[in-house]
């Protein structure tokens, strides 16, 4: 599975790689972004740990590496940075363009297990196993044992989810055989992943969806994907349900902007992530930021994006 390099652009000392592979839990080709820091491109050798950032809806790989700022502080800490989009591309099912917060640039980090999406909207294994095995085989000098993630709206939804469902190290989550029906992705159990969360060695999120089963954005794109009748699937790809089961330390940061419009819309619901999380008594390393005058956008990511990168390095470097 060969990684193509379309474009190096030069960031902070390091390297800012435009990148794309042919996936198969997608079903498409797929673009990415990864940023090696100048510890990676001056010695090859000395590997260096990396930071995920999953993007919002509407978004693709290239707005967080573009506008995130978040190659600054990960330059001077040596940590590279992989962004990846945030659903298939070109699929051409009925319906992916019609709207922006289902479909294409939505795929909410899921596995879909309604017809049609099932066959390519798989972004939660996506994600977590094609990806960085895609990576890790192909740049030696990324650390596959030393991993943490952060993401934006949809994709603080995806951090705070992938986290809190995955148990076993990222290097060692493999794909097993590389044939396997891409159908057969939306029919693994996803309780499996509750028994002993430590995929990550940090989460954080700016502005998460956080309680999608209540809100417009989550509903919408759960009953598209999985259909009315699972709500137990619902739950399990919900933050704030899973937050109630979760099982071991969490030291995670969220930021939230006061002038989100979305946030005061009720489309994230930071409030209900931490309810849940103080009455399962996983709130003691629990910390939210209410940012003044804040929105939803780039701004708002790039102001605090050294934060969230410091957060990442105290369990990277440590």
């Amino acid at each position: 599975m060969s990684v193509k390099t379309t474009a190096t652009i030069a960031s902070f000392g390091g390297k800012l790689l435009k990148l794309s592979h042919d996936a198969l839990s997608t079903a498409t080709p797929m673009a990415f972004n990864l940023y090696l820091p100048p510890h990676a491109t001056v010695n090859p050798l000395h590997k260096v740990p990396v930071l995920i950032y999953l993007a919002g809806l509407t978004c693709s790989g290239d707005n967080g590496a573009e506008k995130g700022f978040f190659q600054y502080r990960a330059s001077q800490k040596g940590i590279a940075v992989l962004y990846p989009d945030t659903s298939p591309r070109g699929l051409k099912i009925d319906g992916e363009d019609d709207s922006y917060d289902f479909g294409t640039g939505a795929g909410f980090y899921v596995d879909a297990t309604k017809e049609p999406w099932k066959i390519g909207y798989n972004m939660y294994s996506y994600i977590t196993e094609e990806l960085p095995q895609a990576i890790f085989s192909e740049f030696k000098e990324l650390d596959e044992n030393r991993v943490s993630i952060t993401g934006h709206s949809m994709g603080g939804h995806g951090a705070l989810t992938l986290v809190c469902q995955l148990s076993s190290p990222i290097c060692c989550h493999s794909r097993g055989e590389q044939d396997e029906d891409i159908k057969t992705y939306s029919d693994r159990p996803m309780s499996q992943y509750l028994k002993n969360p430590g995929k990550y060695r940090s989460v954080s999120a700016f502005a998460p969806v956080a309680n999608p089963i209540n809100c417009p954005w989550g509903q919408k794109a759960f009953k598209g994907y999985f259909g009315e009748e699972d709500m137990q699937r619902w739950k399990e790809n919900d933050a704030t349900e899973l937050v109630k089961k979760y099982k071991g330390p969490l030291d995670l940061l969220i930021d939230v902007g006061t002038a989100d419009n979305f946030y005061k819309q009720g489309q994230l619901l930071p409030e209900n992530f931490a309810r849940a999380a103080k009455e399962s008594g996983n709130d003691k390393g629990l910390t939210i930021r209410y940012q003044d005058g804040y929105d939803h956008s780039y701004f708002f990511i790039s102001s605090f994006a050294t934060d969230h990168v410091n957060h990442a390095a105290k369990y990277l470097l440590g």
